[in-house]
């Protein structure tokens, strides 16, 4: 076998190795699982693994197709990691837990839609990673990346939280999918898929040096997933480069991209926000010294390379703030999270399992509190958050039903009066912004790039870009241009 460098290497490498019989899927997983054994103790990114034998026996069967020539798609016998949202058949070994104790022996007989996508295209689940416990909605104020069930997710490049940290502080993993960034910055596979709320996917994956996408809201089946929304949430994959991301996006859309253009920046025009507004609030990311004028000068060396490079670039611009993301004056973001959680999401992912310990939100909260030691431990020692849900009296569909179709109308005017008036096609910014709270709000798709590396800690940060709904590709597209046109993404020292 060829060897290959499981932190640098991409799943389009690796199928190149396949191709070329330098290389067996049974060998590749036998790397990630070596990667994972010496590692993963450091940094905490799986909630559980499938067992090696299973692995292995699909990994054959895969060599065995792939001998015979039956491929199944671009990525047959590639490894990948779900983040523990995905439901998967209790067959292939791994439990499905949302982050939540409680789910621990659940049973399912079948893959979500999205896991049996990526199972048909000949892909291999290694494991569920760690995640933000109900992609946050448990506690108020908790640190992302920690579950009762996973415990805390570290960032292969800072290592330990620091004491008294801000939820997005510079040494926090950032996202409720961060068990699948770590886990893909961290060598223990070349792939990963996640879910984004608001900020879910762009900022763990821009804390891990990552390409990522979140696409377009409401596109893709989620039978079998826990989301925490259906009006803001959308899976997406992670990976080290662009033509991953491509690669996985064409199998998760059922679409093919035509590759003419892509790498350049031919057509393609980006707005920038002003990194001195659109930046992450003290209250949730502490400034250190010099932090903030490094990322701003990161930020401009960007947009003049990409300039020079050919791109019709337009900055600064202005997008009006998240404080006008309202509906005749009523916050509508949060009302819209409770209901959806309550009434929609955790009915319709518990009745996706065949068996479960609990069956409703009652039942949850009950074995929280039954449970308190290993499921309310300190610092998490509330679940203020599925109370909220559980007591939420707003039973008015027809009010929540209003704040859906006003929030997104409103999004959409916002972000769509500045891609007119600049005669752009994306809207760029800090991916530490809130830029993706408008994203969410429009149902728009909204992507990652690695743009820098902080002096002070090693911490990676990103750029974030949003475009129009449907509108996915030009997001790769920008993708493949810009990875072109930037140096190597860092690669952490474990």
């Amino acid at each position: 076998m060829s060897h290959f460098d499981v932190l640098t290497t991409n799943a389009i490498d690796l199928q190149q190795l396949l191709t070329a019989n330098e290389a067996t899927s049974a060998q590749i997983v036998t790397a990630y699982l070596s990667q994972i054994e010496a590692h993963n103790s450091k940094v905490n990114a799986f909630i559980s693994i499938a067992p090696r034998d299973i692995l292995l026996g699909i990994a054959a069967s895969l060599d065995d197709e792939r001998a015979q020539g039956r491929l199944r798609g671009p990525l047959h016998g590639i490894p990948i990691v779900l983040k523990d949202a995905f439901i998967t058949a209790s067959e292939l070994g791994m439990g499905t837990t949302a982050g939540s104790r409680a789910l621990i022996g659940a049973k399912a007989a079948k893959n979500s839609a999205i896991a049996q996508k990526l199972v048909d295209a000949g892909m291999i689940i290694l494991g569920k990673t760690n995640m933000t416990e109900f992609a946050g909605m448990k506690m108020t104020m908790m640190m992302p990346g920690w579950s009762a069930a996973g415990g805390q997710t570290l960032s292969p490049y800072v290592g330990q939280i620091e004491e008294g940290e801000k939820l997005l502080g510079h040494s926090a993993p950032g996202g409720s999918s961060t068990g699948s960034a770590v886990a893909v910055a961290a060598g223990f596979s070349p792939l990963a898929m996640g879910t984004e709320t608001i900020g879910s996917i762009i900022t763990p994956a821009s804390r891990a040096a990552l390409y990522a996408l979140k696409p377009t809201t409401g596109i893709q089946d989620a039978t079998g997933l826990y989301t925490l929304t259906d009006f803001f949430d959308s899976p997406g994959p992670m990976a080290k480069c662009a033509a991953d991301v491509i690669a996985l996006t064409e199998i998760l859309l059922g679409q093919s991209y035509p590759r003419q253009g892509h790498g350049t920046w031919e057509g393609l025009s980006v707005g920038f926000l002003n990194p001195a507004v659109w930046k992450a609030d003290e209250a949730i990311c502490r400034q250190h010294e010099g932090t903030t004028e490094q990322m701003r000068d990161d930020y401009e060396l960007a947009i003049a390379t990409i300039k020079d490079r050919g791109c019709l670039v337009k900055y600064p611009i202005e997008l009006a703030a998240v404080s006008d993301l309202v509906v005749d004056g009523e916050a509508a973001i949060m009302p819209i999270a409770f209901w959806e959680f309550k009434s929609i999401c955790i009915p319709r992912f518990l009745g996706a399992f065949d068996e479960s310990p609990v069956r409703n939100l009652e039942d949850i909260v009950k074995f929280n509190e039954h449970n308190k030691r290993e499921c309310l431990p300190p610092p998490y020692t509330e679940q203020n958050d599925l109370l909220k849900a559980l007591y939420n009296n707003d039973d008015n569909k027809e009010h929540i039903s209003a704040l859906r179709t006003g929030l997104k109308a409103v999004a959409k005017k916002i972000v769509d009066t500045a891609l007119e008036r600049e005669k752009v096609s994306i809207i760029a910014a800090p991916s530490d912004s809130p830029l993706c709270i408008h994203a969410a709000a429009a149902g728009y798709p909204i992507a990652t790039v690695p743009l820098g590396q902080l002096r002070y800690n090693k911490r990676p940060f990103g750029l974030c870009l949003i475009a129009r709904a449907g509108d996915d590709e030009q997001l790769l597209r920008f993708m493949a241009a810009y990875e072109s046109a930037s140096g190597p993404r860092p690669v952490p020292d474990l």
